[in-house]
């Protein structure tokens, strides 16, 4: 018995090995063969990568001219899930790497370049030592299936069809179910495989399958165990080296690339850090004001609807009022997306009209050069539903009687409204949403041009920032009436002129630049113009009183009583009968909890004041934006005004809802959806008024 499992065994490694070397000898037959004779029954895509299209195996081979020439790699999703929470959306881009095809015998590697650590020096060897300390990443691995003349073909499918952007990881983060990518009903989605001359753009539909998807899955995909996406991955030739950095300063509010330089000097910091933004030239390098030699060009979705397509031209368009601060003469343009292009082709930076299934926040994002900090390509992603919820706070806060006028467009009574395509002429709430969707445009453009939000920026000049977030102004005139007609700001602010100045100004010289941008930074400080950002007004731990969210004004407490009047009058004159048209019984509710909830920002503002801290940005020795002296606490007897308006804002007087009002609301109908929004209560169907006097108190 052991003699023939001795035998048994001998002629199975016989077998492996005559296997195995049939396999190395079909690999050796494959790579000599000419890579056109290989790709002869394929279709050819000519471009900075080359790609042939094998029809038959529905497979995508891509042809490296240039061995181990460094390129930049992005993934990034073309169509979305459409769920908020779990943040899936249509055009979102990841990361960006750069990566180089280097050949090992019979096989390639996508190799990504660490470049968190680095050494700035012409010394190889310094170079090499660094390189060699830290890891790199293999993004991918594949085979030579043909060559010719240095050239190398590769199957690259299976990296187009693995998860890249990390969709799996989300859904589990978001307790979405978990989730496996289905081979079988993946394939590359040939129509937006494309090549030129500086990228090459490819894409795949990808299929996740899970057997107890999660809630917003279920809610958001026709067939819930099956999430269908589509993935593009763009290959990009890195720019050339003419582009200079530009040294980050931490008064400033440009976005930075980070890394560490260990070619520094020991009585230097080895962490560098360069501002992101793209590349501006003047044609006339001696002129005050000159045209550049390449405009910024930004192009809206055309998948917008046309009153939306205008708004967000406009509102992006006002930037070029920064540029030409900053000495260029139409530098930057707006123009609507040809319908051939597609959104995530790295030569377009596009401004996304982006649909979910319930409202959302919109972003700006960049494609960087991870070397220098270049922005190559900015996308933003607005989200559709906003605009209507703006149209509800404004029909809430102007349900006027039928014998008065309204404030904001001057007309009798209120307009009826049940959809937006019913608002082309005319219409308060159309108005002030447009307004509002002008101002976001240009907001999220702010952040793909490299800039972070300066939420003090609405406490000085009148409204100094497209980059703080706008509370709608609400005025009440001579007749005690509220007037949204000047609810938003229009054209960029006088920060914002300087946030461009400083990232884009050019100078002949570093000795002439270094001083340029530092008189630019001296300057906005002498004009009181104070730079306080994210960290210092999101965590409620923040303690600078100027750095809010949605607030207004220069003075936090004076403005909180004004929001506090406001809100009393709408919440006085608030009349479900005068609601849009279409409006259920139960949809009130939805109408009711913004103006009642109104107060929220300001009061949060307001109350910062309370333990609150005034202080600003700046280095030791110098380059504060104000002197040492203003590093102090609020005085008592501010914090003791306004501990005393605070406790004004939870009297029965400002918590109570008209009788009226609660005996309009009514239980949702079953064929409806409750609004996460309106308030929870403890009494089953039953709209709970203590639930809001609830919210309002805490």
């Amino acid at each position: 018995m052991k003699i023939l499992l001795v035998w048994l065994a001998l002629v199975g490694s016989c077998w492996a090995m005559q296997d195995g070397g049939d396999e190395k000898e079909a690999d050796e037959d494959r790579r000599s063969i000419g890579i056109s004779e290989y790709t002869q029954s394929m279709q050819r895509y000519e471009g900075y990568l080359s790609f042939y299209w094998d029809e038959q195996a529905g497979k995508i081979f891509l042809e490296i001219e240039r061995p181990d020439e460094e390129l930049l790699y992005v993934h990034s999703l073309a169509t979305g899930l459409g769920s908020n929470p779990v943040g899936l959306d249509r055009g979102q881009l990841g990361d960006q790497k750069v990566v180089k095809f280097t050949r090992v015998g019979p096989k390639v590697l996508m190799i990504q370049r660490n470049l968190r650590f680095r050494a700035k020096t012409e010394n190889q060897l310094e170079r090499r030592a660094v390189e060699q300390s830290f890891a790199q990443s293999v993004v991918w691995g594949g085979k030579i299936v043909a060559e010719t003349d240095g050239r190398f073909l590769t199957d690259i499918t299976d990296l187009l069809l693995s998860d890249m952007h990390g969709v799996i990881g989300t859904l589990k983060s978001t307790d979405q179910g978990d989730f496996s990518l289905d081979a079988k009903r993946s394939a590359i989605f040939l129509p937006r495989c494309k090549s030129f001359p500086d990228n090459t753009e490819l894409e795949a539909t990808l299929t996740f399958a899970s057997k107890k998807p999660g809630k917003y899955v279920r809610q958001t995909t026709p067939t819930p165990q099956s999430v269908t996406l589509r993935q593009h991955h763009s290959f990009v030739k890195l720019p050339d080296d003419q582009y200079q950095p530009r040294t980050y300063d931490v008064r400033s509010p440009s976005m930075f690339i980070t890394f560490s330089d260990y070619a520094t000097p020991l009585d230097q910091s080895l962490e560098k850090r360069w501002i992101m933004r793209h590349r501006l030239v003047k044609k006339d390098q001696s002129a005050d004001l000159s045209e550049p030699v390449e405009p910024i060009v930004y192009y809206v979705d055309a998948g917008a609807p046309k009153q939306i397509q205008d708004a967000l031209l406009a509102g992006a368009s006002w930037w070029n009022d920064a540029f030409e601060a900053a000495g260029f003469k139409n530098a930057f343009q707006v123009k609507l997306l040809p319908p051939d292009a597609d959104p995530l082709d790295v030569r377009y930076n596009v401004i996304q009209w982006v649909h979910r299934s319930t409202r959302g926040w919109s972003y700006g994002g960049s494609v960087v050069d991870p070397r220098t900090g270049e922005i190559l390509k900015g996308h933003v992603t607005l989200g559709s539903l906003r605009v209507r919820q703006d149209q509800l706070l404004v029909n809430a806060l102007d349900s006027p009687s039928p014998n008065l006028n309204c404030a904001c467009c001057g007309v009798g009574g209120i307009v009826e409204e049940s959809t937006l395509a019913d608002l082309a002429v005319g219409g308060s709430a159309l108005e002030v949403s447009l307004a509002r969707i002008r101002q976001l445009s240009a907001h999220e453009v702010g952040h793909t041009i490299g800039f972070v939000h300066n939420f003090a920026a609405s406490t000085y000049g009148d409204r100094a920032s497209v980059m703080d977030y706008p509370a709608p102004r609400v005025k009440i005139n001579d007749q005690g009436r509220l007037d949204l007609s000047d609810a938003y700001a229009v054209g960029i602010g006088e920060w914002d002129k300087v946030s461009v100045k400083f990232a884009y100004s050019q100078y002949a010289d570093k000795q002439l630049e270094e001083l340029g941008l530092k008189t630019i930074l001296d300057e906005a400080a002498e004009a009181q113009m104070i730079f306080i950002s994210d960290s210092d007004a999101r965590p409620a731990g923040a303690a600078h009183p100027l750095a809010n969210l949605w607030d207004n004004g220069t003075d936090p407490l004076q403005q909180l009583e004004h929001v506090m009047q406001v809100r009393r009058i709408a919440l006085d004159q608030f009349d479900a009968s005068l609601l849009p048209n279409g409006t259920t019984t139960a949809d009130v509710a939805q109408y009711l909890t913004p103006i009642y909830l109104h107060h929220r920002y300001q009061l949060q503002a307001a109350g910062k004041l309370v333990g609150g801290h005034r202080y600003s940005y700046g280095y030791v020795g110098g380059g504060t934006n104000h002197s040492i002296s203003d590093n102090l606490p609020i005085k008592q007897a501010s914090q003791d005004a306004v501990i005393s308006e605070l406790l004004k804002t939870i009297h029965p007087d400002q918590l109570r809802i008209k009788k009226e009002v609660l005996q309009s609301i009514s239980p949702r109908p079953y064929s409806t959806i409750r609004d996460p929004e309106i308030f929870p209560g403890q009494t089953g169907r039953v709209f709970d008024p203590l639930a809001a006097v609830k919210v309002a108190a805490n």
